[in-house]
């Protein structure tokens, strides 16, 4: 039994297409660099702090690059200083803290 190709590849792609507007977009993401962040305790103890800042959504660590990947709630931006003062909070000093707010390597004013 033959299969024609190209009405096959059409279908697959309508579907493929259909799945990702369903999905929607990606939620904004914010990645924040904390060179001293070297254990599981570590960022747990940095999660704990971010999630308690109004718009996060979900945290997930790099610990081989020492970032922390802050996704937002649907619809909400939370504050980079939020982000920044939540990682000093827990006893830490993020370097460098870049999402759609901008890019920070101090504190940022808002």
């Amino acid at each position: 039994m033959r299969f024609a190709k190209a009405p096959l590849l059409a279908l697959m792609a309508v579907a493929m297409a259909s799945f990702a507007i369903a999905q929607g977009p990606a939620p904004a993401s914010t990645s924040i660099i904390v060179p001293k962040m070297h254990c599981k305790g570590c960022a747990q103890t940095m999660a704990t702090e971010l999630y308690k800042v109004p718009g996060v959504g979900q945290v997930f660590v790099k610990l081989e690059t020492t970032t922390m990947i802050v996704h937002a709630k649907d619809g909400q931006a939370p504050s980079p200083r939020g982000m920044w003062e939540a990682v000093e909070r827990a006893g830490y000093q993020p370097t460098r803290l870049q999402g759609p707010g901008g890019v920070f390597t101090a504190k940022p004013k808002s």
